[in-house]
């Protein structure tokens, strides 16, 4: 039996906090005691409770820091590592200039396997400890990053992009092809360790409606998996995607009538909506995911989080990395404030750390594993250091709240706030920073 004993303050939720006096959606202790046991979150709650139910575990202590769930990105893509802040004007030629050469590489098991062990580590010193990723259209890529989320016994979810069209030769699969190579690593991945496959059609450009039919036979014969896709994020994209489906209602009509939509389907961007799509998703369950940085570098649009959620639609919120501009949550909940605030939508700090901890979790569905510090979930833990610079310092010494102190965070927060990450009980933001400056490029 391998346990820790954490001390520090403590922030978790129990609900989406509706206001800044929400108190009952939340608990916060200023003392805490947080205990893993062999991976998971043995007790938590004031450290004169929870120490002597462990008399000898080891104390690490944390004073003054904040002790939070792992953060979780519900929308980001492991080829992308490499031309993460590269100049583009639009989605589709930022698609065609970057991306889809860069995807190339992946064709090598050996590149996947070395991007594998950079993509964690960058994840985890930035505080996040699950995450959805898109992997190429190679099955190489994401048996890579499975088996380097195993061997760290990390949450993972992803999944092989399918796509058959528009992309260059090395490039495509088949409908047949991205089943097969699908259904394979579904059988081997699914549930092993800590991993979920995704099902994963790129977007209605780059798949034929063979190949959509057969991701809707994949997700029915599998469906404990989850599905991701891309819809509606550049006005572009969507008049092409008109083009291809002249026959479909609208963006989102193209995957439901191929029975891609509901509770465990992933929606990546989803800014032009029409009101029936806005229906549509409401009487599925299907979840938008906002990717604040990217819709702002690609000069995509302003997601609608408040009118979505005015019909009962809850949405993720994610790094979008390569286009996403920062692998962390931090930085994405500051330009997600940004987008909502243009449109009169405040964002409150309480509820950004709560969409991206135990909100994310709800959106897959796995609030009861992952995304709080409830005694039984996985102890994935991020301790928060809100004077990380001398910066935040400053601001915190005029902070009088704990929602101010999360805003500071929130506003000013990146990586270098991220004082520690433990993922399944095991300390590793040191481990992963080691790593990245040690790590060389290829010999040519």
């Amino acid at each position: 039996m391998t346990e820790t004993l954490l001390r520090g303050r403590l922030l978790t939720f129990h609900r989406d906090p509706a206001g800044p006096d929400d108190a009952e959606a939340y608990t916060y202790l200023e003392d805490a005691g947080l205990l893993s046991r062999d991976g998971r979150i043995a007790a938590s709650g004031a450290f004169a409770d929870v120490a002597p139910q462990a008399p000898h575990a080891p104390v690490v202590d944390h004073r003054p820091h904040l002790m939070m769930a792992g953060f979780i990105d519900t929308h980001i893509h492991f080829p992308q590592v490499q031309v993460i802040a590269s100049w583009g004007a639009q989605l589709l030629d930022w698609l065609n200039g970057y991306t889809f050469p860069e995807e190339l590489r992946f064709a090598d098991p050996d590149h996947c396997a070395r991007m594998a062990q950079a993509f964690l580590d960058q994840l985890t010193v930035n505080g996040t400890t699950t995450a959805v990723a898109f992997c190429s259209v190679h099955a190489a890529s994401a048996e890579a990053l499975f088996a380097e989320a195993t061997r760290r016994d990390m949450r993972m979810l992803g999944g092989k992009v399918m796509m058959d069209r528009n992309a260059p030769d090395g490039l495509r699969d088949t409908p047949q092809q991205g089943y097969d190579d699908s259904a394979a690593l579904i059988a081997r991945w699914h549930g092993r360790g800590r991993n979920g496959y995704v099902i994963t059609p790129r977007f209605a450009i780059t798949s034929t409606p063979d190949q959509l039919e057969m991701a809707g036979a994949l997700a029915a014969a599998h469906p404990g998996c989850h599905i991701q896709t891309h819809l509606s994020e550049n006005l572009a994209e969507i008049a092409y995607t008109a083009e291809l489906y002249p026959e479909a209602r609208d963006y989102l009509d193209i995957y439901e009538r191929f029975g891609l939509l509901g509770p465990r389907t992933l929606l990546g961007h989803a800014i032009h909506l029409r009101p029936r799509e806005i229906d549509a998703l409401a009487a599925t369950g299907a979840h938008p995911v906002f990717c604040p940085t990217s819709n702002l570098f690609l000069g995509s649009g302003l997601f609608d989080e408040g009118g979505l959620r005015a019909r009962g639609i809850t949405s993720g919120i994610a790094t979008d990395v390569g286009a996403g501009t920062s692998y962390s949550m931090l930085q994405t909940l500051n330009e997600g404030y940004k987008v909502l605030q243009l449109q009169g939508q405040p964002l409150h700090p309480l509820r950004a750390f709560h969409w991206a901890t135990r909100g994310n979790a709800e959106v897959l569905g796995l609030a009861d594993r992952i995304g709080t510090l409830d005694p039984g979930t996985e102890a994935d833990i991020t301790v928060l250091n809100v004077r990380a610079t001398e910066a935040m310092a400053l601001r915190a010494e005029r902070a009088d709240t704990l929602a101010e102190e999360l805003f500071i965070l929130q506003m000013m927060g990146d990586d270098r706030a991220i004082a520690e990450v433990y993922v399944a009980g095991t300390p590793r933001k040191a481990a992963a920073r080691g790593a990245a400056r040690i790590r060389h490029p290829e010999p040519a």
